[in-house]
């Protein structure tokens, strides 16, 4: 996704599709990093087909998927993102997948998926 974006291109095809995928690319659209993106059935694993909107910089995943209580969070954020309130680290936690942001409201932790910004 990160190299299509840097090509200017408009669209991307993700390839396999899967619910934490779909979880993830929701978190991104919420935060106004891509436009829509549609789910394509090929009685196989599925892929997903994305609206870019020139946003992303670098987005990436995280693995292993590392445990993060909330008191944590802001030490993953000053690793992971280049610069404070700049971008979103996603982690999955019992109340969902979600970001950084929501998760300290919510004031939970869980595991790191990956970031984007």
């Amino acid at each position: 996704m990160s190299n299509a974006e840097k090509r200017g291109k408009r669209q991307v095809l993700l390839r396999p599709s899967s619910k934490v995928v779909v979880k993830f690319l929701q978190v991104m659209q919420k935060n106004g990093y891509i436009g829509d993106f549609e789910l394509l059935d090929d009685h196989r694993s599925g892929k997903i087909v994305v609206e870019l909107i020139g946003r992303i910089n670098k987005c990436g995943v995280i693995s292993p998927r590392f445990d993060c209580q909330t008191k944590d969070i802001e030490q993953w954020v000053q690793n992971v993102l280049p610069a404070r309130g700049f971008g979103h680290i996603v982690l999955t936690t019992t109340f969902g997948i979600m970001d950084h942001e929501e998760a300290r409201r919510k004031k939970t932790g869980g595991k790191i998926l990956g970031f984007f910004y």
